[in-house]
């Protein structure tokens, strides 16, 4: 698919103390689509100026798993319900045996028999910063669940991104189960997934792949992150308040920030799918780029599916990066 270029009327700003262009540099353009074009699997980038409104994008509008990518909504949700004085950060939360998930959560070493009791901002904080799974799901039903993500999406005028059935169920239903209570904090699930054949779970994630269940698309992140940093979603407190804890993200440091150059700053959530064979699913990183001057982009690099090794995929993330780094110092 051709690259892609998209221009809106530019944010109400003060003034900056560099010139920028209205539209995106010939040598960004040619660098995202010789990106794109040459790695080998499926995947979307889209490069999104927060400050002058323009988007360049590779295979930009194409629904692609998120994974974890999609704690940053639940994230947005509960600090929206803050805003809103239908919750505190300090409200107490107790984490039981029965809300466990699956895959990373750190937080299950602290459950006991009779629970964890921590605090909402505790748990924002397991989700955002070490993608904690039983966190983020935690947090997900406190603020109405899937349902009420998706209407808040809406509401906000994030298109382009759908969110999912939450952790356990999604990630049954990519290998072709449906979840089972008992499964919680547990080895059912893998040994499951392990007894089914080879055919039956590649059926199964070909279907998600062809149709992710939490599916979104490359300009759909960076729009809703460019609202984000806009302060369309949230309050100003609110929103540093999120920011900060994407900047203080542990995981990913190999993907978007390694292109950093000293001065810029990245706030960032990555997300990572299951794995069948060689074939990874869902290896991303979206995050808001911010030069030394305090310009803002907002990037996405959503791997559908690739055979790639793991070095490959982030050192595209990674070049993403450092394309947009060079367009910026020209």
């Amino acid at each position: 698919m051709p690259i892609t270029v998209q221009t809106t009327a530019p944010a109400k700003i003060p003034p900056r103390p560099q010139i920028r262009r209205s539209q995106p540099s010939a040598g960004l353009l040619n660098a995202i689509q010789a990106l794109g074009a040459s790695f080998k699997g499926e995947a979307g980038i889209s490069v999104r100026d927060i400050d002058e409104g323009w988007v360049v994008a590779w295979e930009g509008d194409s629904p692609r798993p998120q994974q974890s990518v999609s704690k940053l909504w639940v994230a947005i949700a509960v600090m929206d319900a803050v805003d809103r004085g239908r919750m505190s950060l300090a409200d107490p939360v107790t984490v039981t045996r029965s809300d466990l998930t699956l895959f990373h959560q750190p937080i299950r070493a602290l459950v006991g028999k009779n629970g964890y009791t921590t605090t909402v901002g505790a748990l924002l904080g397991g989700a955002m910063t070490r993608s904690d799974n039983t966190c983020n799901d935690v947090l997900l039903w406190r603020v109405g669940g899937p349902a009420a993500i998706n209407r808040m999406l809406a509401d906000k005028a994030v298109a382009g991104v759908k969110f999912g059935p939450g952790e356990r169920q999604l990630q049954a239903r990519t290998a072709g189960l449906e979840w089972q209570p008992e499964w919680a904090g547990g080895w059912g699930f893998l040994k499951a997934r392990a007894a089914m054949t080879y055919e039956a779970r590649d059926k199964a994630l070909r279907r998600y792949l062809a149709a992710p269940l939490d599916g979104a698309s490359a300009n759909g992140i960076t729009l809703g992150l460019s609202l984000l940093a806009q302060g369309k979603l949230l309050s100003r407190r609110s929103t540093a308040s999120l920011l900060t804890l994407m900047r203080s993200s542990k995981t990913g440091p190999l993907r978007l920030k390694s292109g950093l150059r000293p001065g810029w700053t990245l706030a960032h959530k990555t997300g990572t799918g299951q794995d069948l064979g060689n074939l990874s699913t869902g290896y991303n990183d979206v995050g808001l780029l911010v030069a030394p001057d305090g310009h803002r982009y907002a990037v996405a690099v959503m791997i559908a599916s690739t055979r790639q090794p793991i070095p490959v995929r982030m050192r595209l993330m990674g070049d993403v990066t450092r394309a947009v780094v060079a367009a910026a110092d020209r």
